[in-house]
């Protein structure tokens, strides 16, 4: 009995080694088949040979405001501004990359119409960078244009971009870029971006034309590059030790656009050749920021356009121009206050249908996890000079939550 205990002992210890290992060894194994993890910027996966890398972003915009506009009845409204999921990585060598944005809430999608397409998707690019200097793009995009245009919307310190953005902004194409890059920490820095794109805008399958977007950009940095890429957002959250300045000039001209904005807007009855001219600067130190901005834009020919078929029916090119300045001070305790000034011209042509417009902006924003996670609140003041000497009076109040990853 005792020699049979003592056999079944060992047969058991034996057992649990194997099973232990057995174990042990399938587990190494599926461990070895997983991706691994990485949190920053949003949620990454990368796996484990490195082939392929991903990345996964999301961000939302909820938001409620009362409007009191001049001769109506004061409203409210509530929405989700923007609700956008982002992709973005590599496959195969990390030169090769991708970036992958789509947008699901009413106001980026747009109103559907017969025979239109519904504008879920804002990015879709692939990307060459051979080095740190050097990037070449192929897809749909942000075109190198006016500054507070390529920040992201969840970069702003107010929760909208400015009345003149809106209305002269070049905006997403599809087409080749080329972007070379020179920024240093401390010293002097240069920036050349070039485009040639499409001209028609973020999911056109419009008629093919022989017209196109030729986009060319410069930025300068007399002191150096903004810390943790502070130019890309606005406010100075990172509170530069130093004082940094940016001053850049876009130009782009869009052959044969067919939409009032260029990439952007309703339908014209004729195409048009337009030029637009987009000048920034920007400055932060220790908490303050400021920016300057000028934007216009023209056409080689008249900008109304008139429907062939019924003489009363017409639609323009918004050409003009326009001013904004922008100024914060984001305190120790990540509260910020800031203002905006805008002044926008609508072209003598136009003048009857588009007023003059100046816009007044008082901010206030408390950064819970910089602007990945804020609330905002503004009252905003609007004042719109008629060509008849008619002036309205529109102002609103705002509140607005951002979150994201």
């Amino acid at each position: 009995m005792r020699n049979l205990a003592l056999a079944f002992a060992v047969f058991f210890v034996w057992a649990v080694q194997a099973q232990v290992k057995v174990t042990t060894d399938d587990n190494d194994l599926k461990l070895s088949a997983l991706p691994y993890y990485s949190y920053g910027k949003g949620l990454g996966l990368t796996s484990p040979d490195s082939i392929f890398q991903l990345n996964i972003r999301f961000r939302m915009q909820n938001r409620v405001t009362y409007i009191d506009t001049e001769d109506e009845r004061p409203a409210y409204d509530g929405q989700i501004r923007r609700l956008r999921l982002r992709f973005d990585g590599y496959v195969g060598n990390p030169k090769f990359l991708y970036a992958l944005q789509l947008s699901f809430a009413p106001g980026d999608v747009g109103e559907v119409k017969d025979g239109e397409n519904i504008n879920i998707i804002r990015d879709a690019v692939v990307i060459y960078r051979p080095s740190r200097r050097w990037s070449f793009s192929f897809g749909q995009t942000k075109l190198p244009g006016n500054r507070q245009r390529i920040n992201s919307s969840g970069g702003l310190q107010l929760s909208d971009r400015t009345i003149n953005n809106a209305r002269f902004t070049i905006d997403r194409d599809f087409g080749f870029q080329l972007h070379q890059l020179n920024e240093f920490q401390d010293k002097f820095s240069w920036n050349f971006k070039g485009a040639v794109s499409s001209g028609e805008g973020r999911n056109a399958t419009d008629d093919a034309d022989d017209g196109v977007a030729v986009t060319g950009k410069a930025e300068v940095f007399p002191f150096g590059a903004f810390a943790k890429d502070g130019t890309n957002f606005e406010g100075d959250i990172a509170r530069e030790q130093k004082p940094k300045l940016m001053f850049s000039g876009a130009f782009q001209q869009n052959n044969l656009a067919h939409r009032t904005g260029g990439q952007l807007g309703d339908d014209l009855f004729e195409r048009r050749t337009m030029k637009s001219v987009l000048l920034d600067a920007m400055f932060k130190y220790d908490g303050w920021a400021a920016m300057a901005a000028y934007m216009s834009r023209s056409t080689t020919e008249n900008p109304i356009t008139i429907n062939p078929d019924d003489p009363t029916d017409f639609n323009y090119v918004f050409a003009g121009n326009g001013f904004d300045y922008q100024a914060s001070y984001n305190f120790p305790s990540n509260f910020e206050i800031i203002g905006r000034y805008s002044i926008q011209h609508a072209h003598e042509r136009i003048r009857l249908f588009a007023p003059h417009t100046k816009q007044y902006t008082l901010g206030f924003t408390k950064y819970i996890w910089e602007h990945a996670f804020k609330l905002q609140a503004e009252v905003n003041y609007d004042q719109l000079s008629y060509w008849d000497g008619d002036v309205k009076n529109n102002w609103y109040f705002r509140l607005q939550v951002e979150i994201g990853i």
